[in-house]
């Protein structure tokens, strides 16, 4: 190739919504759209290129002649339809199946709107982007990918292109533009002169312009003026293009690409953090959608209740929205937080509804029920036993308006379960209402009826009676050993069949320095430690107990039964306070933490530490599609449902568990999760100037109540990480518990699915996109070769798959011929 050739790529970048609401982002879409396709029909060269499928949704809705034109202008050929995702969401936070979706709503609408397909995925703004998207986009027909973040400052990576290799080996050419992904109004010739004189050696380049992020696009002065350049310009060759064109040619030109095996992150470590509100309930949307999914499957198969799909794509694209890299990041202003949570809630009050259904629909009342016996129904969605401590609550048949108290006691099929009763959310002062606590296998995806014998009178509650022996809360179990240290509030062990699984003063609130920057767009970790929370005085516990006492010892066992001991702590740091239950299981070892926090601090960040016993500890995560070694001390980590510290030494690991945090670092041998940071709304700094204005009151974020859980667990770590993805699935896609008394009786529906290998992920059982079959995803999260048998019996159904590590693994199950075909994430059959 003689000649030096620029492919100019015009787009428009549009934030739906960051410093604006919605509504703003929608109006602009329209204007840029409009301006974008006038230029397409006056100059006969110029090609616009566009992405994000909720852009073009808005135009179809509110401008249809406009949508009309540029359906035109892409059969052209003048407009392309590039990337082919529903928005660009954040590409480190969603779960795998999250991204899954983003393509398979995005792509089915081009194709079905536009008839095209493209080859390259695109995500210019977002912060990072997780090494498991890879084979998703591989899955998903791209063969191309190109981003812009992290900067070159930074991050470094080969300028001509690399192949990006997944976790399972999958393989795409991954390109990062230089510079910026648009131009200044008016000065697009200027940019690609530019561009031209820095990087005289580069046989091929890639040219982005146009106005954003607020939309502007291209203008007529650019496109005149390009023109003119294009013309004049006789030793390059310079013409307008698309992100398909540039990298055919890129491929053809350099034919081998150096390899990278990994993330490409950090860029924005804030942003794991900010906004801890959204990234909450957007993990509940997840879980609540994908678990319901699974429950309506179910019902379907067996001819319970009708599909609900419209519902489902209703409540998935409330789920996506608010995926969007400025919403789910936290870097946007107080009204897009407001109407994010509106719309999280807007999907989960829709799947709450379609749960119900399928509930009910599944739920029998045992033939042979005591008549003397209240029934509890609880649901596994999971094709594997869920063995844990649950909790639910029933009301007695009648109130107890006497001093004496009713102890009900909890059985399966006749036999006796562990259980306790604990305080109810309520606090209305008549024995009635109960929280009971209990310890339970669910087997796999059925109704299981729970039968309640409230016979036993007691005169009183009974009291927790644990000895504190020298200063410490010990609690035994079958093969645990726990302390809480009554001086600090915090754990001082924990031991499984002896073994140490955690250094003393665990748990242990600490405050970081930090800004006003909510994306940390200037640092790549949050190390330095400014103080740390310190037990409250007794005589200032009441007042935050709000009880009518003097004073309150700050740590006190508030439960204690045959299943579990709930200790107490309460902690402060200036005008900021701290509540940690520890839920210490008698039969199991599994340890649940609860931490509320009551914060007013302003442009600080809090972690809770877990100092571990290991020297040579390794720190892993569960991350999109895969776990990952995590970078611990060099910056702050961002990582999914779980957390681990594992010692190759000893073989030991430490689990920990989430259900809605994602930022965490690893210092000296301790972890320390990320729980919130409080800098101001979308502060972005710029030259020397002040972050925030310094003559007035700025909001800060996560100022009030915030609660958050873990359940954290040892040993052999092999062991461990064979069934931590499963364990911390079941946490988040949590079983459901209802008391009431079904309209039907008989027996209870069997299993409806069943994996046998209890590693294997059920990532998605939904129905099909464009069938009216079934789609069945799974996943191998250990990295290891291994294989299963699937058991559908409403279908008599059985088939095995066998997986490479870490490999997604989908299939059509057609319900009519009763057969099992593999797909592509776009379910699409594969050919052999």
């Amino acid at each position: 190739m003689s000649k030096q050739r620029i492919h100019l790529l015009c787009n428009a970048h549009l934030d739906p919504c960051w410093l604006w609401e919605w509504e703003e982002g929608a109006g602009e879409t329209l204007s840029t759209f409009k301006t974008a396709v006038e230029l397409c029909e006056q100059f006969d060269e110029f090609i616009f290129n566009h992405n994000e499928a909720v852009l073009y949704k808005w135009v179809e809705q509110y401008a249809p002649d406009l949508f009309k034109r540029i359906q035109v202008q892409v059969q052209k050929g003048k407009w392309n339809i590039m990337g082919g995702w529903f928005l660009q969401p954040d590409c480190n936070m969603p779960s795998g199946e999250s991204f899954v979706r983003q393509v398979l709503v995005g792509k089915n609408y081009f194709k079905e709107k536009f008839g095209v397909e493209p080859d390259t995925s695109i995500n210019f703004d977002p912060f990072g982007h997780s090494r498991g998207l890879v084979q998703i986009l591989a899955k998903s027909g791209y063969k191309y990918y190109l981003f812009g973040r992290p900067h070159a400052e930074i991050f470094s990576l080969p300028e001509k292109g690399f192949i990006w290799k997944g976790y399972d080996g999958s393989e795409v050419i991954a390109y990062r533009f230089m510079g910026w992904y648009n131009a200044p109004l008016g000065k697009a010739r200027e940019k690609v002169e530019q561009w031209i004189k820095e990087h005289p050696d580069h046989p091929i380049g890639l040219g982005l312009w146009g106005v954003g992020n607020h939309g502007g696009g291209p203008s007529f002065k650019d496109c005149k003026d390009l023109r003119e350049l294009i013309q004049s310009t006789d030793e390059i060759e310079i013409f307008h293009s698309t992100t398909d064109s540039f990298f055919k040619e890129l491929q053809e030109e350099q034919r081998i690409f150096p390899q990278l095996e990994r993330d490409l992150n950090p860029w924005a470590p804030g942003c794991y953090t900010s906004q801890i509100r959204i990234k909450q309930k957007h993990r509940k949307l997840e879980n609540d959608l994908y678990m319901t999914e699974k429950m309506a499957s179910v019902c379907a198969i067996q001819g319970l209740l009708e599909y609900p799909t419209d519902e489902f794509h209703q409540a998935l694209e409330n789920l996506l929205f608010a995926e969007f890299h400025d919403i789910l990041p936290g870097s946007s202003i107080p009204p897009v937080e407001d109407t994010a949570l509106q719309i999280l809630d807007h999907g989960l009050n829709i799947i709450s509804r379609v749960k119900a259904r399928c509930f009910f629909s599944l739920c029998k009342l045992n033939e042979d029920s005591p008549s003397d016996t209240v029934p509890l129904f609880a649901y596994n969605p999971h094709p594997f036993p869920v063995k844990s401590i649950f909790e639910a609550e029933f009301c007695l048949p009648d109130f107890n308006f006497e001093d004496s108290f009713v102890l009900p006691v909890m059985s399966i099929r006749g036999k006796s379960i562990p259980s306790q009763v604990e305080k109810e959310y309520g606090n209305v002062a008549v024995d009635w209402r109960k929280r009971m606590v209990f310890m339970a296998t669910l087997p796999p995806s059925q109704i299981t009826q729970i039968d309640i014998k409230a016979d036993t009178i007691l005169p009183q509650r009974p009291q927790p009676d644990v000895k504190i022996k020298n200063e410490i809360i010990e609690i035994k179990g079958d093969n645990t050993h726990i302390g809480i240290n009554t001086q600090t509030g915090l754990m001082d062990f924990y031991r499984i069949n002896g073994d140490d699984f955690l250094q003393s003063s665990a748990f242990l609130p600490m405050v970081i320095k930090d800004n006003e920057d909510p994306w940390g767009s200037e640092v790549l970790n949050y190390k330095e430690i400014e103080g740390v929370f310190s037990l409250l005085e007794e005589t200032e516990v009441p007042k935050i107990c709000g009880i009518q006492k003097d004073k309150y010892p700050p740590v006190h066992v508030i439960e204690d039964g045959e299943v579990r001991t709930v200790v107490e702590a309460i902690f402060k740091y200036n005008n900021s306070y701290i509540v940690i239950h520890y839920k210490i299981p008698k039969v199991f070892p599994e340890i649940e933490i609860q931490v509320r926090v009551f914060w007013f601090e302003k442009d600080r960040m809090l972690k809770l530490s877990i100092p571990l016993p290991w020297n040579d500890t390794e720190y892993i995560g569960q991350v999109v599609f895969g776990k990952d070694k995590l970078p611990g001390e060099q910056y702050e980590s961002v990582s999914q449902k779980w957390v681990a510290g594992y010692s190759p030494d000893k073989n030991m690991a430490l689990t920990i568990i989430n259900d809605g945090i994602y930022g965490s670092d690893f210092i000296n041998n301790t972890i320390r999760l990320t729980l919130l940071h409080s800098p101001a709304y979308s502060s972005l700094p710029f030259k020397n100037r002040p972050l925030v204005p310094q003559d007035r009151f700025t909001p800060r974020m996560e100022q009030g109540e915030r609660i958050f859980r873990f359940w954290i667990s040892g040993g052999n770590a092999q062991e461990r990480f064979q069934v931590i993805d499963n364990e911390a699935l079941a946490h988040n896609e949590k079983p459901m518990f209802l008391s009431f008394t079904p309209t039907q009786k008989g027996k209870p529906y069997s299993s409806a699915i069943i994996i046998e290998n209890p590693s294997i992920i059920l990532s998605a059982f939904k129905k099909a996109e464009k069938k009216n079959g079934y789609i069945l995803r799974l996943f191998e999260p250990t990295g290891n070769t291994q294989k299963t048998d699937i058991n559908i019996p409403p279908l008599d159904l059985s088939f095995s798959v066998s997986f490479q590590g870490f490999e997604i693994k989908t299939f059509y199950i057609d319900t009519l011929l009763k057969k099992v075909f593999e797909c592509n994430l776009l379910e699409e059959e594969m050919k052999d």
